[in-house]
Formats: C-alpha cells, structure tokens, sequence
C-alpha cells in the first residue's frame, strides 16, 4: 500500500472514531438534559393562592308574649266579627305594622286553640276559637309556642279533643307557621322539622315547666312536652347539627314576678351548656330582663301579649328583636345576635283589647305611660348592655 493511501485511510479512521465519539457524547449531553428536565418538572411545585371567603347570611326575628284569650277577650273579638264569628285582628293592627318587617316572629299561645266545637271557655281552664291564631298568621306571625300550663286544659272533658283540634290547626297551617310544644303522637313529636330563611337552616322547641296540676297520661306525654333534662338532651341532639340556628321556648318562672327565679337560670345555663343559640321565656305574664349565658341569648319573660289581666304590669308586654348573622369561615359557622331591641307594648283593655307600642300612647290611653315606660325599660336591660329599648318617639 503505497504512503498516501496508508494516510488516508488512518484519516479516515481518525475521523469515524471521532464522529463516533462526537455521536456518543451528543446522546450522553441529550440524555442528561432530558432526565434533568423531567427531574425539574416533577419538582417543580405549583402554589395555588387559595382565599378562604367569608360568606354571611342575614335574617331577623321578632318576638311577643303571651296570647291569654280570657272570656271578654273573645267576646270582644265575636263584636269586632259583628256577631258572627270572632275577629281578633284589630287588636294586632299596630303590632302587624311592626311585624312585616321581619323574616321571622315568634308568640306564646297561652290557651289552647280547640275551637268552638268544643265549646269556648275561660279561666281557670281555658279554650279558645281558631280564629286567635287566623289573626296571628295575617299579622306575620310563623313561629308559635304550644307548650304552656293550659295545655292540658279540658283534655279529659273533650276527651282528648282540644288538643287534637288544636294540633291538627296549626299542621293545616305548617306552611305560614312552625308550631311547637303539642303533639298527636310520639311520632309527631319526634318528627325533625326545619325550615331556612335567607339561608339559614333554623330548628324550634317548647316546653313547659307547669302543667298546673293536670296530670300528662303516662304514655301519652307527647301531648304536652313537660321540661325534663334527659327528653331536651335527647331532642336537641337531633337538631344541633342539622341547623344554623336553634330556638327553645321556655313556659317557665313565677307567675308576676319581675327577675327570674333560680331555676330559670339553671335552666338557662343547662340548655346553652346543650348549644341552644336562643330562649325565649313566657309564663310570668311580666316582662323579665334579657341577657346573655355564654353564647346564648336568654329572654327571660316577654309578659303578656293580649289579655284581660288587671295591672299595668301585667297589661305592659315587650316586643323584642334582633338582626341574625350566620357567618362561615374557615370551615366554621357561627350565628351571632346584634342590634338586640324591646319595645314595650300596652293592651288597652278598657277599649277593645288593641295592643299599642308605647311609642303610640298618650295620657288618654294609659294615664302616666312616660314613667311607666321608665320603670319597665329599665327591668328590660337590667342584666344586659347590649340590650337597648325603643324609644317614646319611636
């Protein structure tokens, strides 16, 4: 092989070795930078901002005493009818006014609606037309406490019928209302009914600490649910985590006394120890301050509503409401009480039992009503500052 040839062919070779070399590095280089990049993507963390929205929802409630239909009462409302029927509007014409306002309103019916098929009666044991609670549902009112010690009246001389006809009224009427505290059956009883306004779930509960010696038939005490710790425990159970808010009606206390007894605050600091967001007390037929247990809202005693009874005192009611927010953050929901609020009312008994904010009356209608509104604002918020009292100029 001549010289040339000889050199060229070791330049050839030369550079095959180099291509090849320059090949395997390339690939190596290749494969380097692609295992590092799917290295870098793997780890690569991606940081979503995530806000957590604090969303509210409002709604408000408004609360009056009790219903305590006495014979002239209804014979007033059977005028007001002209004799045929009985009309109890009118004497809720002020109050509606206030009441339309509001996406809840709650009262105390102390007698027990079995109608006049039953035969209307008075004190000390009571029966009352159904036309007590038509006036109440046109005024707004779609809350309603069952649960008092007149329950039980006239149960064994009906046989059982007022409360039948007074359970089966107000279930005819479960669309405008929620009835608590009377019921037909353990069923019944037992049955979890809630309802939602402005997206707040809300549950309600009655009971009663006075059956004024009538005796509940054992086995039957769904009639009437009677104050016991174990049967509050066990029903509140089974609606604290399937509502927002949870109501409790307490027909409770000494009847005209001014500031509750030991065992409504006993009563009161059981059922916040139990997760009740608000109490609303009746029975005395006066009104009793207002205050907070932990979290709870306690109303002691709103007083009458409508009734005979003789005594500024016990003629003298409040009105009471607050504004509702139900707040969710942070996976949390709470229900929180602002602009707490009592108007006292009057009955005016000498002229057609027409219940009047106080803001409405004059010296004509209750003679010295400024110093009365004085002493009662000031049982009103006794206990509480965050309680304030409409004023007379309204």
């Amino acid at each position: 092989m001549s010289k040339r040839k000889s050199r060229k062919l070791k330049r050839n070779i030369r550079n095959f070795f180099l291509l090849t070399i320059l090949v395997v590095v390339s690939v190596c280089i290749g494969w380097y930078l692609q295992r590092k990049d799917n290295v870098d993507t793997s780890e690569v963390v991606i940081n979503y901002e995530v806000v957590d929205t604090k969303k509210e929802y409002k709604t408000n409630l408004v609360m009056v005493g009790d219903a305590l239909i006495h014979g002239i009462v209804y014979e007033t409302a059977h005028k007001y009818a002209n004799y045929s029927g009985y009309d109890f509007k009118p004497m809720l014409k002020y109050t509606k006014e206030i009441v339309k306002d509001y996406d809840l309103a709650y009262y105390n019916q102390e007698t027990i609606l079995g109608g006049v098929e039953l035969g209307l009666a008075t004190y000390p044991q009571f029966n009352s037309p159904y036309e007590v609670g038509d006036a109440f549902i046109d005024a707004g009112f779609n809350l309603v406490s069952l649960a008092t010690n007149h329950t039980m009246d006239n149960w064994n001389l009906t046989k059982g019928k007022t409360i039948e006809n007074s359970v089966n009224y107000w279930k005819n009427h479960s669309d405008e209302i929620l009835a608590a505290g009377s019921y037909t059956s353990f069923e019944d009883r037992d049955e979890v009914r809630i309802k939602e306004v402005n997206g707040i779930k809300y549950g309600f509960l009655s009971y009663t600490t006075y059956t004024n010696g009538l005796v509940v038939p054992v086995g039957r005490e769904y009639l009437v649910n009677v104050y016991d710790k174990d049967l509050i425990k066990e029903e509140i159970e089974r609606y604290r985590d399937k509502v927002d808010l949870l109501m409790v009606a307490m027909h409770w206390g000494t009847e005209y006394m001014t500031y509750p007894t030991d065992e409504q605050k006993s009563i009161a600091k059981y059922l916040s120890s139990l997760g009740v967001d608000l109490i609303i007390g009746c029975h005395p037929h006066v009104i009793e301050p207002i205050e907070y247990i932990g979290d709870t809202l306690v109303i002691y005693s709103l007083g009458n509503f409508v009734s005979s009874q003789v005594g500024v005192e016990r003629l003298t009611g409040l009105m009471a409401s607050v504004d509702i927010t139900k707040t969710e953050y942070h996976g949390k929901t709470t229900i929180d009480f602002s602009n707490i609020m009592g108007t006292l009312l009057f009955t005016d008994r000498n002229n057609g039992y027409i219940v009047y904010p106080y803001h409405l009356l004059n010296d004509n209608i209750l003679s010295g009503y400024k110093n009365y509104y004085e002493k009662y604002s000031k049982v009103v918020t006794a206990y509480s500052d965050k309680v304030s009292v409409r004023s007379l100029e309204g």
